[in-house]
């Protein structure tokens, strides 16, 4: 007897606030992959939704709709470092388990305070690191993206104006509905599953596959990361699984002993090497494109794709 077929993993990079693109990306992913298929696609998407691109409120609308829409797909919605720090800023994380407060997070990072200037209004007191650094108000050029602030360090001002906001007002809070509110609470800061198949070099592997925004700290022990990102524990004013770069890029030693998949976003690159994929070919910047790969055909597919019905 053959082996069942197996089930269409799709994973999805960041959209950064661009409505159409993703609009588009998804139509693509429908003409691209057969119905059935589809249909019970495990869809994961691999976090940044808002911020850079001017349709954060309609992105999530969008996303919001999706499992009414597709009801017999499964659908995975990581945090990205943006996200985080948006439900930062509307107080909706998960409190320390602890019982300490989010200001405990900030001396470690005080002395930047002044240069990101980070968000003093209404309800600042009791916020996470990174909500005040997200509402902050940063002027000057981002040498390392080549662009202007949109605001702050985050790039969040269209993500204040696509709710009817100017950028750093805390009528924010107010103006996101409680639907998005919810949507940004119950995001997860991992996704593991068991049993997935990838092609490589011709060959159908079946792997276990971890998704998480930015990656996995290469010299830590994965067992512990995951337990901790599972937990989102938010005693932590910087979490490296969703924000770091180089120290998440790899895969952990101890992973390369076994049939693992990492997926990501947030590098700004798409980046195919063995069981490392990262999928962020848009890096929010309008003249990119916002893709997805397909498994188990690491089938890559844009929202710039010109495909025929």
């Amino acid at each position: 007897m053959s082996d069942p077929k197996p089930r269409l993993v799709c994973c999805i990079g960041d959209v950064h606030g661009f409505h159409t693109k993703l609009q588009n990306l998804w139509s693509n992913l429908e003409i691209s992959i057969p119905s059935s298929d589809f249909a019970t696609a495990l869809v994961i998407f691999l976090g940044d939704y808002c911020d850079r691109g001017p349709d954060t409120n309609k992105v999530l609308d969008f996303l919001i709709s999706l499992p009414s829409r597709y009801p017999h797909q499964k659908h995975v919605f990581i945090a990205g470092n943006h996200d985080f720090a948006f439900a930062g800023f509307l107080r909706v994380l998960p409190p320390p388990p602890d019982g300490s407060e989010f200001r405990e997070g900030w001396k470690e990072f005080e002395d930047n305070e002044e240069r990101e200037g980070w968000f003093k209004g209404e309800g600042y007191e009791g916020m996470h690191l990174q909500g005040r650094r997200w509402a902050g108000s940063t002027k000057g050029f981002n040498k390392a993206k080549g662009t202007e602030y949109q605001g702050s360090v985050y790039k969040a001002r269209p993500t204040f104006e696509s709710y009817g906001v100017p950028h750093g007002s805390a009528d924010l809070v107010k103006a996101v509905p409680d639907d998005h509110k919810k949507f940004l609470a119950d995001m997860v800061w991992v996704h593991e599953e068991d049993d997935v198949c990838v092609e490589i070099e011709g060959e159908t592997k079946h792997c276990k596959l971890i998704a998480v925004h930015a990656g996995l700290e290469k010299d830590k022990d994965v067992k512990q990361q995951l337990e901790f990102l599972k937990a989102r524990d938010t005693r932590v004013p910087k979490i490296k699984a969703l924000s770091g770069r180089k120290d998440v890029w790899n895969i952990p030693e101890e992973l390369k002993k076994t049939q693992t998949v990492i997926v990501s976003g947030h590098h700004g690159k798409l980046h195919i090497e063995g069981l490392r994929l990262i999928i962020d070919e848009g890096d929010g910047m309008a003249k990119n494109p916002v893709a997805a790969i397909l498994l188990p055909s690491m089938k890559i597919i844009r929202d710039t794709d010109v495909l025929a019905n």
